[in-house]
């Protein structure tokens, strides 16, 4: 068995390129007693794989020039001498970037035998759900009633955040990069959209949108976002910050906000947050998201590239902004 990979070619300096990336084969030995093969269907592309791209101590382990890149991934059991996971298991594991591999079933979790697209483990079910739900419910303890502003609203974590804050009975206002975002988001129900690209000032867009001021900010992107938020929110508000995607790809630290003398003023909570620290609470997260998916109550929007050869530029995509909802490859049909 051949399978085909990515590995890093070579460490990015600001934006990635295609040259950054390589696509290799390897030979897979037989399975032997114990293991089973699986052949990768879907995989993830996220934001902070730009940060495991940067040779640095982090909150997870840098990528490696050379090595095969990491990524969440669902696959498909093709072989097996493993009783616990049979061929036709779907599986779903972090050793994306590849076409197959071979496994003891070691951090391999077997999807449940459910009538949801399987894909969908990789987003509303998966981490980008997870962490927007995590967000509003354990960090921020938004309330019905409050108003929510959520950044990169249109993306795989954002677009979940802005529909459960309706759900959860909050006024959701949401900034996005294109007009094409903005009208899919309004079509959802979300109360106000900012196309923060033709704005003008977005200080003074997200103050006519939210002329009471912001109890929670879901916090993206940083950079403006997290100025223009510090300016509207109300005393006690609180900040979840998830990620600050305006500065991944910085060659020079990013100044921070010049007005972080609110946080005093309005006696704000900031908290910044990794979903990995939350996963106990999975199981009661995957039960409100089946039931929300199963009655239309949540969209699960996906940007889909096809073949892993294209994987680097669905990446690359990410911080185009080409992207509406959760970004995927789809690897085999």
């Amino acid at each position: 068995m051949i399978t085909q990979q990515i590995q890093l070619h070579s460490r990015p300096e600001g934006l990635p390129t295609p040259n950054n990336f390589q696509l290799t084969e390897q030979n897979l030995p037989s399975i032997q007693t114990g293991e089973f093969l699986v052949k990768n269907l879907w995989m993830s592309v996220d934001p902070y794989m730009r940060g495991r791209m940067m040779d640095r101590k982090s909150y997870i382990p840098p990528f490696q020039i050379g090595e095969v890149l990491e990524g969440g991934a669902i696959g498909e059991v093709i072989e097996s001498q493993h009783p616990d996971f049979p061929v036709g298991s779907k599986v779903t594991s972090m050793l994306g970037w590849r076409s197959h591999f071979i496994s003891q079933g070691q951090e391999i979790t077997r999807l449940p035998d459910v009538d949801i697209d399987p894909s969908h483990f990789l987003g509303v079910l998966g981490m980008p759900g997870m962490t927007a739900w995590t967000g509003l419910n354990h960090i921020a303890a938004l309330q019905k009633g409050e108003t929510l502003f959520v950044s990169a609203a249109a993306g795989a974590v954002g677009s979940v955040a802005c529909q459960i804050g309706k759900l959860m009975g909050a006024r959701v206002i949401a900034s996005v990069g294109s007009d094409e975002k903005a009208e899919h988001l309004r079509a959802l129900g979300i109360d106000e959209v900012i196309n923060y690209k033709t704005c003008g000032d977005l200080n003074t867009a997200l103050a006519t949108a939210a002329p009471e001021g912001i109890d929670v900010y879901f916090e993206n992107v940083g950079a403006e976002h997290l100025s223009a938020a510090l300016n509207n929110m109300k005393d006690h508000g609180r900040i979840a910050v998830c990620g600050m995607i305006a500065q991944y790809n910085d060659t020079i630290p990013t100044p921070g906000p010049s007005n972080l003398a609110q946080i005093i003023a309005k006696k704000l909570k900031i908290e910044g947050f990794i979903v990995f620290e939350h996963w106990a609470h999975y199981p009661e997260f995957t039960s409100l998201m089946g039931q929300w998916l199963a009655s239309g109550n949540i969209e699960a929007e996906q940007t889909i590239y096809h073949g892993l050869e294209q994987a680097p530029n669905a990446f690359l995509g990410l911080f185009e902004g080409k992207n509406k909802g959760k970004m995927l490859v789809k690897l085999s049909d």
